[in-house]
């Protein structure tokens, strides 16, 4: 089987003060919007100057991307929230929640604009393997393989770092896929070839226990 190689860490970024927070998550609500981030923009509606805006929280595209980690956590909330509150009793966690997960994805209308806007900037924040988007959802993921392998025996194949990462980056292959190879978003395929990964590689004994 071929391997497939763990991303970098992420590179730590030093905690924000309040004032910093603040900032990022009305930054947050612009990319939500739908809006272009604008710093000089930005720093008007907050009632500061631009300076100071880049002070506490860098840059244009290092304010992105934290505002986009910030947009991503919550997402990840409310697709792991979706899935448990109808996942049937026995059924992995994984597989049900990476569903969800590219289903919002899909149809925030803020993050798409973004794409169609800026595709250059917005995939270099989004996949970036040391940047925090790409990295916190490979961790997310991670945790959830392990949270299935503890309650219900899944035996995966390769290392979950390994394997968290594979199902993130295909996840991004669809999803993203008019920007990285002008074809159509395919999140139908993603959701089958995502559950393929994690279901079609477990354990014999644990696989003929399933129903359905």
């Amino acid at each position: 089987m071929t391997s497939v190689t763990k991303p970098v860490p992420a590179r730590r970024a030093p905690n924000l003060t309040a004032a910093g927070a603040r900032y990022v998550h009305r930054a947050a609500r612009w990319v939500s919007d739908g809006k272009r981030l604008d710093m000089q923009g930005l720093a008007d509606e907050l009632g500061i100057s631009r300076a100071t805006l880049f002070r506490r929280v860098g840059g244009r595209e290092e304010l992105l991307s934290k505002a986009l980690w910030l947009l991503t956590e919550r997402t990840l909330a409310a697709a792991t929230e979706r899935w448990e509150s109808e996942r049937p009793e026995g059924a992995l966690h994984t597989p049900g929640t990476g569903r969800h997960l590219n289903a919002i994805v899909s149809r925030t209308t803020g993050l798409r604009r973004l794409l169609d806007d800026e595709p250059a900037l917005a995939l270099r924040v989004l996949t970036d393997p040391r940047g925090r988007v790409q990295t916190g959802i490979v961790a997310f993921v991670e945790a959830s393989l392990r949270r299935d392998m503890a309650e219900f025996g899944l035996v995966p194949l390769i290392e979950p770092g390994a394997l968290a990462y594979a199902l993130v980056r295909l996840g991004e292959s669809f999803i993203y896929a008019d920007v990285l190879a002008a074809r159509q978003p395919d999140v139908a395929t993603a959701d089958r070839l995502q559950q393929a990964l994690v279901e079609g590689i477990q354990t014999v004994g644990y696989g003929s226990e399933r129903t359905g």
